[in-house]
């Protein structure tokens, strides 16, 4: 078997740290189980540092059926501070569950603001996520729908496909043309062309065994439509450079229409850096290596009696966004800030799950929370 944690456990609450069990244990054995509000947050108060929010479908796929309500902001809410969401109904209905759904939410949530970066960084560009590689297989679908709610075009992974009823992208890799041999690099491309299906892009990659340049220019002979660079760091030398000379000399050989794509250990300043040579990148370790956010899940309310740990904030709280990008936290029966806009919205009712999942809205809503909130930083025109 693989070292995977099946989904039976995840959803009976076997995937979980031991002291939950142990903590039911107690509780049963006094008679206990009071109704509780809990919050899951990562900052108390706004630092000025934006994160971007991911993993509730999976949260609410878990909660379903459950004797609790939740709310939660939105997938592709960008948030600081306060809490991203709450869970209220009888304790031991979800005690055991807290180390799946904060972990549901971490991983997810910071790749998904690794790979906002890396979208902010030159909006119009196209990007195309290539971090499966990096994680393990079990966890590959949740890296590409991180990237897709930060905005990325695209993805390389079939089987993240197969979950999101969405095609992958990718041509083809060194060891197609390694297979072929030194030289042989139009058998190769011919080979691609003539069994590969007509809808997938024709895009050649160009840095094998020659010079960027002279395969490019023989790719574009042969009617791809495209190119791609991804030349290893230690051959590199002036990228930026490379990528103008294979733009110069393929434009001057009248292949003006032929793109330019590059990957291999892109980042947020590549991308800047390249951004107006290049006309897409493939990002993948930039994302896969996104620090999981911080999230903690902690009781506010019990009994309708605000309480907290110490250095936790008591009370049902709700957060805000102001037009100017402002976001507040409050006690949720206090007066909100004016022109303030609540953010938490309805998840689970009474085990229901009432939140519609859409990738396509979450980035749309991603991309312009970022501009309200002035996340990142794009090219200068």
């Amino acid at each position: 078997m693989f070292d995977i944690v099946p989904e039976s456990a995840i959803r009976s609450g076997r995937a979980t740290d031991a002291y939950f069990l142990r903590t039911e244990e107690a509780l049963e054995h006094a008679g206990k189980n009071p109704r509780v509000v809990v919050e899951v947050t990562a900052d108390q108060f706004p630092t000025g540092e934006f994160e971007l929010f991911a993993g509730t479908a999976d949260v609410a796929e878990l909660l379903e059926g459950r004797n609790v309500d939740a709310d939660a902001l939105p997938e592709g809410t960008l948030f600081d501070g306060g809490p991203v969401m709450r869970i209220e109904g009888p304790y031991l209905e979800f005690a055991r569950l807290e180390t799946s759904v904060l972990g549901f939410l971490s991983h997810p949530s910071g790749m998904a603001t690794a790979a906002l970066k890396a979208r902010r960084a030159v909006p119009e560009t196209s990007l195309l996520s290539f971090g499966a590689r990096h994680v393990h297989p079990s966890i590959a679908g949740m890296v590409d729908r991180s990237a897709l709610i930060a905005g990325f075009d695209g993805f390389s992974h079939v089987a993240a496909g197969d979950l999101m009823d969405r095609t992958a992208s990718g041509t083809m890799p060194h060891a197609l043309m390694i297979c072929f041999g030194p030289g042989n690099q139009e058998d190769a491309w011919r080979a691609f062309d003539e069994a590969v299906d007509p809808d997938v892009p024709r895009i050649a990659l160009c840095d094998t065994y020659d010079d960027e340049v002279n395969e490019a220019i023989r790719a574009a002979e042969m009617g791809f439509d495209s190119v791609r660079l991804d030349t290893t760091g230690s051959r590199r030398g002036d990228f930026r450079h490379i990528i103008r000379e294979t733009r110069w000399k393929l434009d001057m050989a009248g292949h003006e229409d032929v793109n330019i794509f590059v990957s291999g250990g892109i980042t947020p300043e590549a991308i800047r850096e390249l951004g107006d040579v290049a006309d897409g990148f493939g990002v993948g370790s930039y994302i896969t290596n996104g620090d999981p956010i911080d999230f903690a899940l902690d009781i506010v309310e019990i009994e309708g009696e605000p309480t907290a740990k110490r250095g936790k904030l008591s009370g049902t709280k709700e957060v805000y966004r102001t037009p100017g990008g402002g976001h507040h936290v409050t006690l949720a029966d206090a007066d909100p800030p004016s022109d303030g806009t609540p953010l938490l919205e309805p998840l689970v009712r009474g085990g229901d799950v009432v939140a519609a999942f859409d990738i396509d809205a979450a980035a749309e809503r991603a991309m312009e929370d970022a501009e309200r909130v002035g996340f990142g930083g794009s090219m200068p025109n």
